[in-house]
């Protein structure tokens, strides 16, 4: 890349190129956040800079929406600030626009774009603590609005959207302590239910959908 970063996004565009934005870099000058992009191209194999962003910002989220477009929310811009500002990025022009902002600022939340075109916005943390507030980004009106909360407050969590239109909310940590509950969101209800918790509390983890494929092999939803 043009620049070692860290705690950045790394999202799959619809033209096969991956849009690499912000991040941390640390160097003999201290720590920086970062506003740059970049772009991979897997064809060639290089790294191009792209449009920068409007805001610096490090453990934000990058969600590739049904137009095409990339919406970043939310992170940190230092080590004591949390922003509530958006942005789209338009692959088409290589560059960032200001889009409405968030009703919570928030940083080390998830974001995941569900099957009626609308992206939830889940947890995360803040000045004031760990969130479990919650909230839906619209991209025909290019606003957010509160949904239901979480109903274990989380951050560093993952979401993972079910081929049944629900999204599994797992793990993560509150106040220190991982965990290892998990919850799902109904969007025709609005709301976060239960659901069995894992084997063992963890955060920071990963978490994919995987298919069946009969008379072959078969995978599982991971931990």
């Amino acid at each position: 890349m043009s620049v070692g970063r860290k705690n950045h996004t790394a999202t799959l565009l619809n033209n096969g190129m991956v849009l690499i934005t912000g991040g941390e870099v640390n160097d003999i000058h201290g720590t920086t956040i970062l506003a740059s992009a970049e772009l991979y191209n897997p064809a060639t194999g290089t790294f191009t800079v792209t449009g920068s962003m409007n805001g610096a910002r490090e453990w934000h989220t990058a969600t590739l929406l049904g137009d095409g477009t990339v919406l970043i929310a939310g992170g940190g811009n230092n080590s004591a600030s949390w922003v509530a500002s958006a942005e789209i990025y338009n692959p088409t022009t290589g560059t960032f626009t200001v889009t409405g902002n968030l009703g919570t600022a928030r940083t080390q939340h998830t974001a995941i774009m569900l099957n009626n075109g609308m992206t939830l916005i889940a947890g995360g943390a803040n000045n004031t603590g760990v969130l479990a507030s919650a909230e839906l980004y619209n991209v025909g009106t290019r606003t957010f609005a509160s949904t239901g909360g979480l109903r274990n407050a989380r951050s560093y969590h993952k979401a993972t959207l079910l081929n049944n239109g629900k999204v599994l909310i797992a793990g993560g940590s509150t106040n220190f302590s991982a965990l290892a509950s998990a919850e799902l969101y109904d969007p025709a209800a609005g709301s976060f239910t239960l659901t069995g918790s894992m084997k063992s509390s963890r955060v920071l983890h990963s978490a994919a959908l995987h298919y069946e494929v009969r008379g072959c092999f078969s995978w599982n939803l991971l931990e």
